[in-house]
């Protein structure tokens, strides 16, 4: 009987191990995996692709720049020409392929949820850009409208590392 015990025993510390091991290799810093290519200033074309809600709201085709940057834990995107900065999370990375986002309030009633989806090929990505705008009651904070739109981006590296000569 003590045999049986000592297997189960075994088999529970075993077990045990290896979920420790997985949970410690699941828990590598994404941000690490962001392939370097990424940092730098990026050219960004963005054109509609489908809308719901108030035309106003959202640009048909923006040319935007990107500078993105990484402090510590933290990526920063900036556009040096209208001024723009965020702080975004990292959602995702597999290899060349990026999920990143950001929420902003403004005016006391919005809220503005920015996810990028980016598959970086050497100095250039396409991806798709959601944009959710919700808009919520002054009186009880409770959601009055809700906007959204997709935008296929396309993107050239203009400066930073990775740039090569054409």
């Amino acid at each position: 009987m003590n045999i049986f015990k000592n297997l189960i025993l075994i088999f529970l510390l075993f077990y045990g191990v290896c979920v420790f091991a997985a949970t410690l290799k699941g828990s590598v810093r994404s941000i690490d995996r962001v392939p370097k290519i990424v940092y730098g200033t990026w050219r960004v074309v963005a054109k509609i692709d489908k809308q719901t809600g108030n035309s106003i709201n959202f640009r048909p085709n923006t040319v935007q720049v990107w500078n993105l940057s990484r402090a510590g834990n933290v990526i920063n995107l900036n556009n040096p020409f209208t001024g723009a900065s965020a702080s975004v999370t990292l959602d995702y990375v597999d290899g060349n392929i990026i999920r990143f986002s950001k929420t902003d309030e403004y005016a006391g009633n919005k809220r503005l949820t920015d996810t990028v989806d980016l598959k970086l090929d050497g100095n250039t990505f396409t991806g798709v850009n959601y944009l959710t705008l919700e808009t919520f009651s002054n009186h009880d904070k409770s959601l009055i409208k809700k906007d959204s739109a997709i935008y296929i981006l396309k993107g050239e590296k203009i400066s930073g590392s990775g740039i090569t000569e054409k």
